[in-house]
């Protein structure tokens, strides 16, 4: 168990940027997809703070040995809407703390600060996917209350194939009606 460890929990800042892209390179070698990240300080940068604000992100800061002010975590997400509930959603797409401060609440309190966002927005629910060999996470998430959808599959395209759909899109023009 982690020695407590006083925090910040705040909004990020475009400065936090280059922190928030080294913390998500942690992530992924933590769940064994470094191959995949494609991200970038500036993508970052561009998405949460140039962009329409489809994204947004948390972060969690401690003051170290030096008295410097030093991100550990991060929590990143974005609007959703349920078509059956007629309400919109938060979907909480990464939660980071690391390793040394595992234990000490920094998680806790950053999906508590998701989760207050949600209910302060009216949101009907928080959801977010998780690994299935991530038991740490898992038992954290269970202990919340956070119950799986195990009546779900999660799907994704991409690359390649999300490209040759998008060719199938009737762009300017009507599309045929099946008769």
């Amino acid at each position: 168990m982690t020695t407590a460890v006083p925090f910040t929990i705040r909004p990020a800042h475009p400065d936090d940027c280059p922190a928030i892209d080294a913390l998500i390179r942690e992530l992924a070698v933590y769940e064994k997809l470094e191959h995949l990240v494609k991200s970038s300080p500036q993508a970052l940068r561009t998405h949460l703070f140039e962009s329409s604000g489809f994204v947004e992100a948390i972060v969690a800061e401690i003051e170290d040995e030096a008295q410097e002010r030093r991100i550990v975590g991060f929590a990143l997400f974005f609007s959703t809407y349920s078509t059956f509930r007629g309400q919109a959603g938060l979907y909480l797409e990464d939660l980071y703390v690391q390793p040394p401060y595992r234990g000490a609440g920094i998680g806790k309190a950053l999906l508590a600060s998701v989760a207050a966002r949600a209910v302060e927005r009216g949101c009907g629910r928080l959801e977010w996917s998780v690994l299935n060999w991530n038991e740490p996470a898992i038992g954290f998430y269970r202990a919340l209350g956070a119950t799986p959808l195990d009546e779900w599959t999660m799907y994704r395209i991409d690359e390649e194939p999300l490209r040759r759909l998008a060719d199938f899109a009737p762009v300017g023009r009507p599309s045929k009606r099946p008769n």
